[in-house]
């Protein structure tokens, strides 16, 4: 009797440590997906998400489109971020443009689930960006400003009191957090400024610092690991990377590095850190720059992929540092390639779509 209970009692353990195994499963809708790239189509009639999954190889597959239940303004955004996934991979965030919300997302085994929407704060969002439960938005219409959320249980954003700042520049570009997840970064493409606004443990800026962008048009940026951050400068087409101070100021360390391109605007940076890839849509082709000590960079390829006439948007690199994923606004397409150990890029089959966005590209 006691050894049939032990059988009985072994036999339960087996079964519920599969099923722990199950359910830590990668939320991704093909069972050989390994990660997925995710864009949103800014339609004014509707906006939704594309999912894309992606093998071991790199290459994307469609998965799904998923309405947001906002709109978007069916034009370019001109920003950098207009989707981000938060670190542990559960909550997608989208900006509706159009109709002034964030949406947010449960990533599933099935593609994704629309938790809801909360007014963004104030007008035209067009980045947003996410740090443990707290998800700040960038408002680039009317008076310019950022917002803060709080994530809740089940997804839910929840207006954080008092979070809410106006910007001192113009025409936002971009809000991201640094790697600590307690300073905020802005760049504003139109004053060429950069903004850093310091949060208190409530998610409340308790500070900001503003200076001139060491090149004309910040646009898109970037953070490292170790907290550089690496911005691009779209009139000359030029990089400059800066590390970030305790008290939320940015230190410049490589000025402007030239690309020898034509309008670098995004720019992404491999997950460990080593090399930084800009998008430089007057172009279309990618810079690829090492990372050296104390977050200085040099251009190791000018070109390091050429499309001509694909005017390239956003840049997402993937978790593992070996795929970079670019949106290409005139191919309607999102374009894949391989990371080779000198920061090189070797193009893999990508994904197109009749329905894909002008901004907005987070990968894992």
């Amino acid at each position: 009797m006691q050894r049939a209970m032990l059988r009985v009692l072994r036999y339960l353990a087996i079964v519920s440590l599969l099923s722990a195994f199950a359910g830590a499963a990668p939320a991704f809708a093909s069972s050989d997906a390994v990660g997925a790239v995710y864009t949103q189509t800014n339609a004014a009639a509707g906006n939704a998400v594309l999912v894309f999954d992606r093998a071991a190889d790199g290459s994307l597959s469609a998965a799904g489109q998923f309405s947001t239940g906002g709109s978007g303004t069916g034009a370019s955004l001109g920003s950098q971020g207009a989707v981000s996934i938060s670190h542990n991979g559960r909550w997608l965030f989208v900006v509706d443009a159009g109709s002034n919300d964030i949406a947010t997302f449960a990533v599933t085994g099935t593609g994704l689930s629309l938790v809801g929407r909360v007014w963004s704060g104030g007008t035209q969002p067009i980045s947003v960006t996410v740090s443990g439960d707290t998800v700040y938005a960038l408002n680039a219409g009317g008076v310019a400003n950022i917002s803060g959320f709080r994530l809740g249980q089940g997804g839910r954003l929840s207006p954080i009191a008092g979070s809410t700042r106006a910007l001192g520049g113009s025409a936002p570009a971009q809000v991201q957090f640094s790697g600590s997840g307690d300073v905020l970064i802005v760049t504003e493409k139109g004053s060429s400024t950069i903004e850093t606004f310091v949060l208190g443990t409530d998610g409340v800026s308790t500070a900001r610092w503003s200076r001139l962008s060491n090149g004309a048009t910040p646009f898109g940026f970037a953070v490292g690991h170790r907290d550089e951050v690496f911005v691009t400068e779209a009139a000359a087409s030029t990089t400059s990377s800066y590390t970030i101070a305790k008290d939320g100021r940015l230190d410049l360390v490589s000025p402007s590095v030239a690309t020898t391109q034509a309008a670098a605007c995004w720019a992404a940076v491999t997950k460990d850190g080593r090399f930084v890839y800009t998008a430089n849509a007057g172009s279309g082709s990618i810079s690829a720059y090492a990372v050296g000590h104390g977050g200085s960079i040099t251009l190791s390829k000018a070109q390091a992929a050429f499309m001509a006439g694909a005017h390239p948007l956003d840049l997402a690199t993937s978790e593992n540092s070996r795929f970079l994923y670019v949106l290409e606004s005139n191919a309607r397409r999102i374009r894949a390639f391989r990371i080779g150990s000198n920061g090189g890029l070797s193009e893999i089959t990508g994904a197109s779509s009749p329905l894909m966005g002008l901004g907005g590209l987070a990968a894992r």
